[in-house]
């Protein structure tokens, strides 16, 4: 297949490129500096700018962009730059592929777990509403701004659980803590943290090349788990204590709204439409997850 991808570089975008050179498909990156290779394209999404001729005959486009969501402080300005980071891209390629005469089969543009808020204890599938709050607002426009891609493109908006990894991602300031004895639960702990291992969210992306499914998908390992479970998972593996626990007011005094969105938040999803359409998970059990997130298998 013939996959053009924005925001290649990463820590999913980097992994799945690679995934996908690996099996064989021709995959064109969009880059904002000047190119350095032949599969290179230089667009400006903040200015709407990409020559539309790029996403002729493609087979696919992944959309992946988006300032990190835990970088910074939520400012009045980075709030409105999570906004933007998501949006502009989005909507520069369903523009671009507007002004095709045959626009891409499928577009994968991808949303968040943040979708639903803090759903408490509820399990969530794809047809739960959304939540309250700035990640739900942010989900929301920008899955909206996904489905403007024209008539008989399949739009795909996943739902991305939280991103295990051997390095970086959601556990990079949380390993170091828990390898030197000095993590613990966050809150209270018993808030559900939707998660997936890095090789599994990008196999579930190429696996969302060829399916059928269209619309929101659930990208979440099958086996739900809270805070407790996943620290204490991960602190075991590593032969280390998990005792200090980190109380929610703490947080919100040194995090402000982020800790509630981010940290705090409860999102038990349910993987159904991937469960349901075969999808095969390679890490389904937060033990074989932790297992290969500290070097295993």
């Amino acid at each position: 297949m013939r996959i053009v991808m924005a925001g290649s570089s990463g820590l999913i975008g980097s992994d799945l490129s690679s995934r996908l050179i690996s099996d064989g498909h021709d995959v064109t990156r969009l880059v904002r500096r000047p190119p350095n290779a032949a599969a290179e394209v230089r667009w400006d999404p903040a200015a709407g700018s990409l020559d539309p001729a790029c996403l002729e005959g493609a087979d696919a486009v992944i959309n992946l962009c988006g300032a990190g969501i835990g970088d910074k402080p939520w400012t009045r300005g980075r709030i409105d730059e999570l906004f933007r980071s998501r949006l502009d891209p989005t909507r520069t390629l369903t523009a671009a592929m507007r002004h095709l005469d045959a626009p891409p089969k499928v577009f994968i543009s991808q949303s968040g777990a943040g979708y639903y808020g803090n759903a408490g204890q509820n399990l969530v599938t794809e047809e739960a509403p959304a939540g309250a709050g700035i990640m739900a607002r942010i989900c929301v426009e920008w899955e909206a701004a996904a489905h403007e891609a024209p008539p008989g493109v399949r739009v795909v908006t996943p739902r991305s659980a939280v991103v295990l990894s051997r390095s970086g991602g959601a556990l990079g300031r949380l390993m170091p803590l828990l390898r030197a004895g000095l993590g613990g639960p966050l809150g209270n702990g018993r808030q559900y943290w939707p998660w997936i291992t890095l090789p599994d969210i990008s196999s579930a992306f190429a696996f969302l090349m060829t399916s059928a499914l269209s619309g929101p998908v659930n990208v979440s390992a099958p086996q739900a788990a809270d805070v407790n479970t996943l620290v204490t998972e991960l602190a075991a593996a590593l032969h280390r204590p998990a005792l200090l626990r980190v109380p929610a007011p703490a947080l919100r005094l040194v995090m402000g709204k982020l800790a509630d969105e981010l940290l705090l938040a409860s999102q038990r999803m349910e993987p159904a439409l991937l469960r349901g359409d075969g999808f095969r998970w390679q890490h389904p059990s937060v033990q074989g997850a932790v297992s290969w997130v500290v070097g295993g298998s």
